[in-house]
Parts: structure tokens; C-alpha cells; sequence
């Protein structure tokens, strides 16, 4: 049995909110460029040409790429061997994601009771969070904005 504390995983869940926020994948930075040098639109190519700056200057300057983030979706493969010790799984995921909005300067987006009051949580809890339970005693955690 391998012990992961739950502090290990809000820390973790904040990080990879606060990159996500800043790093555009390279995949997603050769597909921006492909698409520029394929399109014919010229005012197309302008506006793949600023999302390409934008992700330069946001990773230049360790900088939000958008602070307007949506829905923080979390994937959790968790080992039937682990133990969370020190708290629950969901709530440290979900103190990782209102650590790292606040912490990374992105937008709160989520509202409460989005079908009647609609108040802003304020720190973009609760984040969507999917859970896999796998063989092996690993943790692995990904973060979609």
C-alpha cells in the first residue's frame, strides 16, 4: 500500500492549474502554425499570428495565456493500491484548483445553481473531476483548463 498525502495532491492540482493557465502545448503551438501558413484568409492569419504571440508572451513573462480559463476539468488514475492520507481525494483536488486559480491570477468562472441564482464561486470550484481506478500503487493527475 503507498500513501500519498493530501497535501501532496492539492499542491500538485495547483501547479498544474497555474501551467496550464501559462504553457500551450507544443502540439497546440505546430497546429496554430500550420494552420497560418495554410490559411488564405489574411485576417485569419493575423489571428493565428496573435494567438501565436500571445502564447510567446505568456510564456516569456510566466503570464496567463487567457484568464478566462472556463471549467477546470481534473483526470485522476488512481492505483487500487493508494491511500490519500490526510483528507479526501475530492477535497484535495478541489483546494488544488481554488489554489491555483487564486494563485494564478485566472478568472472564477463557476456559478452555483447555474440553473436558478447563478452566483460566482469565486475561486472556480467545484472543478469537474474524473476518476479512474487502476491496477498498481500510482497516482496520475491531469489538468484541463
Amino acid at each position: 500500500m503507498r500513501e500519498v498525502p493530501a497535501t501532496l495532491i492539492t499542491e500538485t492540482v495547483a501547479r498544474l492549474c497555474r501551467e496550464a493557465g501559462i504553457y500551450l502545448g507544443d502540439d497546440m503551438l505546430a497546429a496554430f502554425r500550420s494552420a497560418r501558413a495554410r490559411e488564405e484568409s489574411p485576417l485569419g492569419r493575423e489571428v493565428l499570428e496573435q494567438l501565436l504571440q500571445n502564447a510567446e508572451l505568456a510564456r516569456r513573462e510566466t503570464m496567463p495565456l487567457c484568464q478566462d480559463c472556463g471549467t477546470a476539468v481534473v483526470f485522476l488514475e488512481v492505483g487500487q493500491e493508494v491511500h490519500i492520507q490526510g483528507g479526501s481525494l475530492e477535497e484535495a483536488v478541489q483546494e488544488g484548483v481554488r489554489r491555483g486559480y487564486q494563485e494564478g491570477y485566472l478568472r472564477p468562472s463557476i456559478v452555483a445553481h447555474p440553473f436558478s441564482a447563478r452566483r460566482n464561486t469565486g475561486d472556480n470550484t467545484p472543478a469537474v473531476v474524473h476518476t479512474e481506478i487502476v491496477a498498481g500503487d500510482g497516482l496520475w493527475l491531469r489538468v484541463l483548463p
